[in-house]
């Protein structure tokens, strides 16, 4: 019983969640980004040539 108090009360683990969700998050907002700045850019590139 000790031992599994010992192992509730223990958040070291918590931190390297913390840093995953974190990067999990980041990882989304930079796909998302660079899909709309891809269409954007597209639509520049289909302006430009259809200028040429």
């Amino acid at each position: 019983m000790n031992w599994f108090k010992k192992f509730m009360a223990d958040d070291s683990g918590a931190t390297a969640i913390e840093y995953g969700l974190l990067s999990a998050l980041l990882g989304v907002a930079i796909i998302s980004a660079s899909r709309t700045l891809g269409t954007k850019l597209s639509a520049t590139f289909a302006n430009i040539t259809g200028n040429l």
